[in-house]
Formats: structure tokens, C-alpha cells, sequence
């Protein structure tokens, strides 16, 4: 683990176009951002997740030897994969990443609340380089997997669940208590709308 008088963190805060910057002052928060300890380095990007936006924080991590990484954008759900590539190509562990979520948890709920939005932007921002203190690096490990699977049941879904995973190249256990699969469908002698034979 780095010390503390060892981090380097670096904020990049995201105009997302008009998503983010049409509400939030997004130059304002960069400038808050610069103040906070640890912070060595602030860039602001129009498309943080666009292929400029990521070759200034592969360069950001190299010219100021960053350790940890705070991007201020969009939701996590959407980007957190492409900006955890970024710093893995910069040389960085993709798990020193920390994400401050000021476009679906402020702009897009505080429009027309520029002062507001702002101040609210700058709280996210400021808790998500204290989350950046505490990251560590993590290793992703590989286990094998055997392609195989148990089914229990060998009910209509059972039965189809089966031939689905075998036919993705999975050995597949059907395991059915009856005598016979077929489940209730077996039971049945006509079903409704056609009155076909149930089997």
C-alpha cells in the first residue's frame, strides 16, 4: 500500500457536451478539485470516455506519476470498464480508479440549479479522492471452469434449459426424481388453446 505522503491522485472532470457542463460548472469543480490534498494534477475534458479524454489520462499518469485516478462523469455503470482499460494501458492498476457520478446524481437531477448542482458536484468530487486514499491494488485471478452443468428437474424448462446449455458446448447432468421427464406436461392429455397432444 502507497503511504500517505506518498499519493499522487488526479481528477478528471468531464463536460459530458451538454449533460454535465449545461448544468454544472464544471471549470469551478475542476479549480475545487486542484485544493484537495494528495491532488497533483486536474484536467478537464469535454468526453472524458472519448479517445482524447483517455490519452490525456494515460499521459496524466505518466507525466505526474499519478497512483490513483478520480474521474468526474457519468455513471460507473457505463464507463467504469473503459477508464479501468485507460489505466491499465498508462501502466496503472485499473483497480486505483475511483468514479464521482456528477451527471445521473447531479445534472440530470438538479437542472436549473446551477449553484447548487455546482456545490453538490464539488461534495462528490471531494469524497471520491477520499475513496481514492484507501484504493489498493487488486489482482484479478483465473480459476478453471469445467463446461459442465447439473439441471436439476427434467420439466419442460429443465428440458429446454438442457438443450440451450448443450448446445453452447456445455456436458450437461439432467437429473429428473420421476420415472420419466416430461414433467407435468407428461400428465396432461390435451392442452389448451390447440388441444394438441401435450407431448
Amino acid at each position: 500500500m502507497v503511504k500517505p505522503q506518498d499519493l499522487r491522485i488526479g481528477v478528471f472532470v468531464c463536460d459530458c457536451g451538454k449533460n454535465i457542463a449545461g448544468t454544472v460548472d464544471t471549470a469551478a469543480v475542476a479549480k475545487f478539485a486542484s485544493t484537495l490534498p494528495d491532488v497533483v494534477a486536474v484536467v478537464g475534458n469535454k468526453y472524458t470516455c472519448a479517445d482524447p479524454g483517455q490519452m490525456e489520462i494515460m499521459k496524466a499518469v505518466k507525466e505526474h506519476k499519478l497512483n490513483r485516478v478520480v474521474v468526474a462523469s457519468c455513471t460507473p455503470k457505463i464507463h467504469e470498464p473503459t477508464f479501468r482499460n485507460c489505466l491499465k494501458e498508462a501502466g496503472l492498476n485499473p483497480y486505483l480508479l475511483e468514479m464521482a457520478n456528477i451527471r445521473e446524481h447531479v445534472s440530470w437531477v438538479h437542472s436549473g440549479q446551477k449553484e447548487e448542482a455546482t456545490a453538490k458536484a464539488k461534495d462528490l468530487v471531494a469524497s471520491s479522492v477520499a475513496r481514492a486514499r484507501f484504493l489498493e491494488p487488486q489482482i484479478e485471478t483465473e480459476v478453471p471452469v469445467t463446461k459442465a452443468a447439473l439441471v436439476v428437474g427434467g420439466g419442460v424448462a429443465g428440458i429446454q434449459s438442457a438443450l440451450d446449455l448443450a448446445d453452447q458446448g456445455h456436458y450437461v447432468y439432467l437429473v429428473e426424481k420421476e420415472a420419466s421427464i416430461g414433467g407435468i406436461m407428461a400428465a396432461l392429455d390435451k392442452t389448451y388453446p390447440t388441444m394438441d397432444c401435450s407431448i
